[in-house]
């Protein structure tokens, strides 16, 4: 924002005005805008402005002149403030873009830099400004002739190469007039620009007195004077040379900007003191009343301080032609580019680097470039580079040996870099070929690494999750059992705490019952007994009465005594009916458990004999596999070669044969054997888990059977039904049975399948063994 705002102030600092106050042509300054936005742009006042612009101090003594300006020196007062602020704050941006890029922290060895100067100008009214660059372009052309004509011919001479010196437009006698010690045009106007009276004109005479002599200077009338430059002839007015020549910025200014509350305009004051302090050795004071140096002689010694800086780099130039003197696009004026062409010196450039040799190396820079071209035994870097010029017929006429260079012209050294080129393609293409073929080699390698290692490890990962998996399924399958086993004896238990409750329940019932019998048994005994005793002795009773009053008892008392005889007789046969009722029940629970135990022990029986007919079945199958192993190994064994029995190769050993080798050699001559043994082993597997499976069920029927006894007897309470529970004893053995008899059958088939298998390898054996 400072940046713009300084920016700003430049501009509208152009914008502000004078207007003549009096005869002597004193000035003041117009209050308008560009006076206010500029203060405010600056960060001052008005009234400050103004006395910076329209007056300065002159310092006679101890006292101090306030001096008006005249319209002249208040517009060159304004003009050159503004230019002083434009060029710090140019300097200021080139510093903090170094500082940001943090040039200058560390050394480099090579660096490029660009020079863009104004050009030659010529107008119809040339002024001081003109004057210098013209100046500038002087001094800039010379050391232009000085690298591409003058040291290029001086360098041949010196190598001792066979060249002859071309003649060029040389401006050393311009460049002498313009800074000739004490006569020249610069050293001149510095010394007419000390002199308090010395005018424009008075310049001019002076000139005109003192170079008159010089062939490139022409004195003009009315203060004028031309100049032969290298472009050609330019005239100069002399007006404003001295006033222009003397630092225009006054000490107001100065103090101006450094009491301005703007950064960079106390910034700019403080650098611009520094810098006077510094040409000088003054201090402030002194520096607003001593004589400073001129505007010329400080753009000289800039431009000698750039042209030492251009002597120590390597130069390369580009020549700025104008098509046309209107400023028009696309207008071409030809006589206007051959004077510019002519006037630059390009045609004696073109001439010379058409004959002379722009390309120049030495002998070993030359040799150490093109080393690998040559085929020839290491040799001094003289002999190198020759035996490379003849190996590839570079023309004797396009180049020339010196004594510590080689001299080539345009393009022989591109065709040696062509060359070079080529043959470092070829060695790069042939080095990528075999680098190429190294890394598929050593790629296939580690890809194949890579892959068994990943095989492995996915291998190792799948057997991982499979053992995984197996001890899962296994844990599972265990903890399924014992779940399985805990259901069920959750279930036997609640069954059996149900049959037991049902036959407390049962027997509670039946015993009260049967108490209940006994009860009313001995309640109609004793009541029938009392009855009985009632009825001897009402009876005795009458017969007394009667004996005593000779007469027998009244009707009705003996009609009631017979009445309750009657009633008392009843109720005996009936609690008698009772009795026999409970003891037929009784007979007949006894006979229905009779029979469930004869059920059962028929049932028990059954199941022992059929058991027994399995078991006779499996021991005969045991029997059956034993005598065809029986007959297997007396096969294998009669086939089988003795001990003494080799063929006509061991009969050739002189060694010791152990029976490891007589075993492995019996095993080679009789495979038929081997399968033999391995059907025998799959029939004894088959065998034997039928027979674990028959004691396995055994088992388990028996322990089922005698459960249920028990519960039917009464030794265990449950809540199940015996008859329901025996009946599915019943299925569940008539279905394993059926089961077993045909898987027995399907092994029957099985072993005589495989014994007809082992007849025929026996008959096939015997038959090879009789046809040899």
């Amino acid at each position: 924002m400072k940046l713009f705002s300084m920016l700003a102030a430049v501009l509208w600092l152009g914008n502000i005005s004078f207007c003549v106050i009096d005869n002597e042509n004193h000035v003041e300054v117009v209050s308008n805008e560009g006076l206010s936005t500029a203060a405010k742009l600056l960060g001052c006042t008005a009234n400050q402005l103004v006395i910076a612009l329209s007056t300065c101090k002159i310092r006679a003594g101890n006292d101090s002149i306030v001096k008006k300006l005249t319209l002249t020196q208040a517009i060159d007062a304004r003009d050159a403030l503004a230019k002083s602020i434009y060029a710090n704050l140019f300097d200021w941006i080139v510093d903090q873009i170094n500082h940001s890029l943090g040039t200058g922290r560390q050394f480099t060895w090579r660096s490029i830099s660009i020079l863009d100067i104004y050009g030659f100008e010529c107008f119809n009214k040339n002024g001081f400004e003109q004057f210098c660059i013209n100046y500038a372009n002087e001094r800039l052309q010379q050391h232009f002739n000085r690298h591409l004509l003058k040291l290029q011919q001086e360098e041949y001479l010196e190598d001792g190469i066979d060249w002859t010196p071309m003649e060029f437009v040389d401006n050393t006698n311009c460049l002498s007039l313009f800074e000739k010690k004490h006569l020249g045009l610069l050293s001149l106007l510095d010394e007419e620009s000390t002199f308090p009276k010395a005018s424009d004109f008075s310049f001019a005479n002076k000139l005109k007195r003192q170079l008159s002599g010089n062939s490139c200077f022409k004195s003009e009338k009315e203060g004028t004077f031309k100049i032969c430059h290298y472009a050609g002839e330019v005239t100069y007015d002399t007006a404003g040379f001295l006033e222009k020549n003397r630092d225009p910025l006054h000490s107001e200014s100065i103090q101006l900007l450094s009491s301005c509350t703007c950064e960079l305009s106390k910034h700019f004051a403080s650098v611009m003191v520094a810098d006077s302090q510094n040409k000088s050795s003054l201090s402030w004071h002194s520096v607003k009343d001593t004589h400073k140096q001129s505007v010329v002689m400080e753009f000289k010694a800039q431009l000698f301080k750039l042209m030492q800086q251009l002597e120590s780099t390597t130069p390369h130039f580009i020549q700025c032609i104008q098509p046309n003197s209107k400023h028009h696009p696309r207008l071409f004026e030809h006589d206007l580019v051959l004077h510019q062409l002519k006037c630059c010196g390009v045609f004696e450039v073109v001439r010379i680097s058409r004959t002379c040799y722009p390309t120049r190396i030495t002998h070993q820079q030359f040799a150490e470039r093109f080393l690998l071209l040559r085929s020839i035994a290491s040799q001094d870097p003289l002999s190198v580079s020759i035996a490379v010029l003849q190996k590839f017929n570079i023309p004797p006429e396009m180049y020339q040996v010196g004594y510590t260079k080689l001299f080539f012209r345009t393009g022989q050294v591109a065709a040696l870099e062509n060359a070079k080129r080529q043959m470092l393609l070829g060695t790069l293409h042939i080095q990528t070929q075999f680098r190429g073929l190294h890394s598929r080699r050593g790629y296939q390698r580690l890809k194949k690494g890579a892959m068994n290692l990943q095989s492995f490890i996915r291998g190792e990962r799948t057997r991982i999750h499979f053992d995984n998996l197996v001890k899962r399924w296994r844990a599972a399958v265990l903890i399924q059992k014992h779940t399985r086993r805990r259901l069920a004896a959750n279930m036997f238990n609640d069954q059996l705490n149900h049959v037991i409750l049902l036959q407390s329940v049962t027997r509670g019932f039946l015993a009260r019952r049967k108490y209940k019998c006994l009860q009313n048994e001995k309640e109609s005994k004793a009541s029938h007994s009392i009855v009985q005793g009632n009825t001897r002795k009402n009876n005795s009773e009458s017969r007394i009465c009667h004996e005593m009053n000779g007469h027998y008892p009244h009707e009705p008392v003996i009609t009631e005594l017979q009445g309750r005889i009657t009633k008392a007789e009843a109720a005996l046969r009936g609690k008698e009916e009772e009795n026999v009722m409970l003891k037929q029940q009784l007979e007949q629970y006894e006979r229905k458990w009779s029979e469930y135990e004869a059920k059962m022990k028929c049932m028990e029986e059954a199941w022992k004999r059929q058991l027994s007919s399995l078991q006779l079945s499996l021991v005969v199958a045991k029997k059956s596999l034993a005598a065809d192993d029986a007959a297997t190994r007396a096969a294998r064994t009669d086939c089988t070669p003795t001990h003494a029995q080799y063929d006509s190769e061991d009969t050739l050993s002189t060694g010791t044969r152990t029976p490891e080798v007589i075993e492995s050699k019996h095993d080679n001559h009789n495979p038929e054997a081997k399968v033999s043994a391995g059907n025998s082993d799959r029939r004894v597997n088959a065998v034997n888990h039928l027979a674990k499976e028959f004691e396995d069920r055994r088992q388990v029927f028996e322990d089922d059977a005698g459960f249920l006894v028990a519960v039917r007897s009464g030794q265990i309470g449950s809540n199940m039904n015996p008859d329901e529970e025996l009946r599915k004893l019943k299925d569940r053995f008539a279905t394993w049975k059926k089961d077993y008899k045909s898987r027995l059958k399907e092994t029957k088939v099985n072993l005589s399948k495989v014994g007809t298998h082992d007849e025929k390898s026996r008959k096939r054996w015997w038959g090879k063994k009789s046809s040899k």
